[in-house]
Order: C-alpha cells, then sequence, then structure tokens
C-alpha cells in the first residue's frame, strides 16, 4: 500500500482554497476597484495603468494564460497581493529604488531573441514567442526570499529549466549555465551608473538548472509576465536568494568554468555564487534568521532553503567542507 507522507510545507488539500474562486474574486476586486485605478493611473505619467497595461494586453502570448495550475507545489502561505508583488522590485537597469514599476514599461519586449551557446551541439537563437508556445507551461506556487529579507509567496507561471536544457543539448564538458539580462541603453536609465559591471549575469551549476523546482517564468497572477518583474522570460529558484533569479534573460552559454555573477563580481564577500537560503548564516549587514511578508507585513522565520530543502538539500551534499558558509551568501 503507497502512503504519502506530506511535507512540511504543504497544505492539506481541504485549507486549499479553489482556483475558480481565487481567480473570480481577483476579478471582483478589480472590476471594484476600476475607477479609482483609472483615476490614480492618470497622474502616473504613463506608468503601471498606461502602457503597461496595454503591452499586457498586446503579448503575443496572451492566449496561453491563465495556464492549469500544478498542486504539486502549494505552500502554506497566503498569496501576495498582485498590486505588491507588481509595485515592489527590484531591477537595478531601471534604478536602484523599489519604484521603479513605472520606469519599466518603457522595456521593449518585443521583438524578443533568446541565444543559447557556448559548449552545445549547436549554436542557437530562438524567438521567444515561438519558444514559449513550444514548452509545457504550468503555474506553480512559489515562496520568494529577497536576501533583503523581505519575502512574497507568487503564483508564476513557466516552464522548467530542465526543458531548456535539453533543448540546449549540452556537451558532457558543460557544468555551468551563464545568463545574460537584455541592456538597452536606450530605454534602462540604470545603466549609467557606471560604477556596476553590466550587463547583469549570473549563473548556476547543470544540477540546479535541470533540478524539478528551478523554472524558467513567462507569467504572473495568470497572465504574461509584466516588465518590472522580469517580462518576457526569467528565472526562479526558489530555494535561493532573488538575485539569483535573473531578470529579462537573452543569453544561455553553456560553459566548462564556474560564472562570475553580478553581485559577486561588485561585493563577493556578501553576494557569493551559490546563495541558498539559511536562516542561521547572516548577511555582512544583518541577520537573515527572519522575513518580512509584502502584504501582511507580519515578520516570520526564515526556513533552511527557504523551505525547500527535500527537494535540493541533495545538490550540495559534499560540498559543505569546501564552501562553507559561502553555499548560504
Amino acid at each position: 500500500m503507497h502512503i504519502k507522507i506530506k511535507r512540511g510545507w504543504e497544505l492539506p488539500e481541504s485549507a486549499a482554497t479553489d482556483e475558480a474562486f481565487f481567480r473570480n474574486r481577483r476579478r471582483l476586486a478589480k472590476t471594484l476597484a476600476a475607477g479609482p485605478l483609472i483615476a490614480a493611473g492618470a497622474g502616473l505619467g504613463g506608468g503601471l495603468l498606461g502602457p503597461g497595461r496595454a503591452r499586457a494586453a498586446a503579448d503575443p502570448t496572451a492566449d496561453l494564460y491563465p495556464a492549469a495550475r500544478n498542486a504539486r507545489y502549494t505552500v502554506e502561505r497566503e498569496l501576495t497581493d498582485e498590486s505588491d508583488a507588481t509595485s515592489y522590485n527590484n531591477f537595478y537597469e531601471f534604478g536602484s529604488e523599489k519604484t521603479i514599476a513605472g520606469k519599466a514599461q518603457a522595456l521593449r519586449t518585443r521583438p524578443w531573441t533568446v541565444q543559447i551557446d557556448g559548449l552545445v551541439e549547436k549554436e542557437q537563437t530562438l524567438d521567444v514567442d515561438s519558444l514559449i508556445r513550444s514548452m509545457p507551461l504550468e503555474e506553480r506556487v512559489y515562496r520568494f526570499r529577497c536576501v533583503e529579507a523581505w519575502a512574497m509567496t507568487v503564483p508564476w507561471t513557466g516552464f522548467p529549466f530542465a526543458e531548456l536544457v535539453r533543448r540546449a543539448a549540452p556537451l558532457s564538458a558543460a557544468k555551468y549555465i551563464r545568463m545574460e539580462t537584455l541592456a538597452d541603453e536606450a530605454t534602462m536609465p540604470g545603466l549609467r551608473a557606471s560604477w556596476y559591471p553590466w550587463p547583469y549575469t549570473e549563473g548556476v551549476t547543470i544540477e540546479e538548472a535541470t533540478n524539478e523546482l528551478s523554472l524558467l517564468v513567462t507569467g504572473l497572477y495568470g497572465k504574461p509576465v509584466p516588465p518590472q518583474n522580469g517580462a518576457p522570460l526569467r528565472l526562479i529558484l526558489p530555494w535561493k536568494y532573488g538575485f539569483k533569479s535573473i531578470k529579462s534573460i537573452v543569453r544561455f552559454t553553456f560553459t566548462d568554468e564556474r560564472p562570475v555573477s553580478f553581485w559577486e563580481e561588485l561585493q563577493g564577500q556578501e553576494y557569493g555564487f551559490w546563495a541558498n537560503v539559511n536562516p542561521e548564516v547572516s548577511h555582512p549587514r544583518w541577520s537573515q534568521a527572519t522575513e518580512r511578508l509584502l502584504t501582511s507585513r507580519e515578520t516570520v522565520p526564515t526556513l533552511l532553503y527557504n523551505g525547500y530543502g527535500e527537494y535540493v538539500a541533495e545538490l550540495y551534499k559534499g560540498l559543505e567542507s569546501e564552501y562553507g558558509d559561502r553555499l548560504f551568501r
């Protein structure tokens, strides 16, 4: 007899909100709020409620959303309000403040191509819409933990990173994947900050990329992902600090050398390659023992690997003696 033992972070099925009810409730709230929001949007200078909304409606893949939710990936926390998740953002290409959502509407998400190169059988350049349509999209609810000690819980839509790795057909010598964000000086004012090592880059091991949790994101809250959250293609690694989840990706390079990522190059003592969540390993300038939830503003304990240890702890066995605390910075 097969007995399923639920993981510690999983909801019992009886406690889960019915998806149809959740979506209808969101629609109702959106309708009730439409009048005040439209009035407020008039003063944003073409911010979130102007070009951002129009861009989402015009997205060539909009018909693919909402995707079916995968019930395997549920968490015990309430969902963060969409308004919070889409207005409190880090995207340094548009500025170092959290209120970059309006500026980010200038992001040109079409045409968009994704380059795959390095140690692969054949280098290729993919049209993002063709890529998205060729992949098995699904919605997953994940916790997201920023290194700055704030957190949210949101429904991402995307496809397993492993599917892209298969498409790339890496050579046996490939051990890592280096990723790169768009750097468009015409639309990204943050690039004028010459002290940063642009373009934004990140890196993962092949094993991390092909772990079942690794998700290449194309949507959020049942719609195409908005510019400020990393349109049209970003990464989510829910067991790592958020800076590892690179936004607006234009390039995947398969390599045999461990990449030095953006924040690691800038300040390696504070932001390392691994950056796995651990409440017992503090950032050099603040504790990581607790985190502040967007929407509720509640402070809660931080979980090892952000609560996903059952999926990912095996990836790091044997590395503790070599990297120690660096696994968690």
